[in-house]
């Protein structure tokens, strides 16, 4: 109890600070600094009250052991009561326990077809459908930002925003469940363009990364920026091929390259190059400050590596593997159709393990 107090000490005036900030109308006048710091009051408020909850367990506890001796009644209760304070002092210590400071954050994600031609164009088409259904389920709006589609309805490339609703708490945030998404997807089944009913292997990979919530959280320097403006391609539409609308965006000093199509002017397209310019320096940041932490936070980078094979989508079998969680199940067709959640909680299970583990062997460490 007195190592969760210590621990708990500087959250607790952290939750009166924050408290004072949300009571403040000058705070509402950045919606973005507002989102920041309603994300913060959530997780800090969900913690204090964990250990005000263990603080009233403990003092119930305390209680019925002074008065054990003088009646009875008072000592039946104490196992029941101890198991009570457990309880609580089990959820305290999950909610301090290390986690990715991002999890709250709204996400940033592409899906790009592989190798496969116009079938892996169509799987990458299927993920899209996926994660949209899946989102609808979580209660999270999707905005497609760019999308460049094949004549048979399959996506070549796509860029999406996915954002939750409020300041959900980090456990219920989008990028605390779609972190775990990123790097190659593999599918197995014959393709719409197969005449000979053979089974074809192709991919598509995807990229997540956390949206930034102000663009002044990733500061660019416009003269670090060279803008390439062309004109739109795909098959059809209102202004495709039509007008120099598209925008090509690089960021010299790192050679990240965004473009975007989708919107019919041109400055629309550059705003909604620079949001997915943002949130991939916002990743390299990450990725970066993760190179000097423990292996359970690069871990998580990991994730979002697209070299990484990290799912098989076989359609005759109508199977789905997970190869970084052992995960495996045969309802393929619920699973594209929005029933992501069990694949995705035994990836949260088991960074959840790895970051426990981690973190008990820092603290044992002398």
């Amino acid at each position: 109890m007195a190592d969760l107090s210590a621990a708990v000490a500087p959250l607790i005036a952290e939750f009166e600070d924050l408290t004072a900030q949300m009571a403040d109308p000058a705070l509402h006048a950045s919606a973005a600094r507002a989102k920041s710091v309603g994300r913060r009051y959530a997780h800090v408020a969900q913690i204090v009250k964990a250990f005000r909850e263990l603080q009233a367990r403990q003092a119930d506890w305390a209680a019925a052991q002074e008065l054990s001796d003088a009646d009875p009644a008072f000592a039946d209760e104490l196992p029941a009561l101890e198991q009570a304070r457990q309880a609580a002092a089990e959820r305290l210590s999950s909610l301090l326990a290390p986690r990715d400071p991002d999890d709250a954050r709204d996400v940033i994600m592409e899906i790009k077809a592989g190798a496969g031609g116009e079938e892996s164009a169509l799987f990458a088409g299927d993920l899209f459908r996926m994660y949209q259904r899946y989102a609808e389920r979580q209660g999270w709006s999707i905005e497609v930002l760019d999308i460049n589609e094949t004549e048979l309805g399959g996506v070549k490339d796509m860029s999406l925003a996915i954002k939750a609703r409020g300041n959900p708490e980090p456990q219920d945030g989008v990028w605390a469940h779609l972190k775990y998404e990123g790097g190659v997807h593999r599918v197995q089944r014959v393709p719409v363009t197969e005449s000979q009913g053979r089974i074809h292997t192709s991919a598509a990979g995807v990229l997540v990364m956390p949206e930034a919530d102000d663009p002044a959280e990733v500061e660019i320097d416009p003269n670090d920026l060279r803008v390439d403006v062309f004109r739109s391609s795909g098959p059809g539409g209102q202004s495709v091929n039509t007008t120099d609308s598209a925008v090509r965006i690089t960021h010299l000093p790192t050679g990240v390259v965004v473009s975007c199509q989708n919107e019919k002017s041109q400055l629309q397209n550059k705003e909604q190059a620079l949001r997915i310019l943002r949130a991939r320096l916002l990743a390299m940041r990450a990725e970066e400050a993760a190179a000097a932490a423990a292996d359970a936070r690069r871990s998580q980078v990991r994730t979002v590596d697209r070299s990484e094979r990290i799912r098989t989508y076989n359609f005759p079998e109508n199977r789905i593997a997970d190869h970084r969680t052992g995960f495996k199940a045969y309802n393929l067709d619920q699973v594209l159709d929005g029933d992501l959640a069990p694949v995705i909680a035994s990836a949260i299970a088991a960074d959840s393990a790895a970051r426990l583990s981690a973190d008990q062997a820092d603290r044992e460490r002398p």
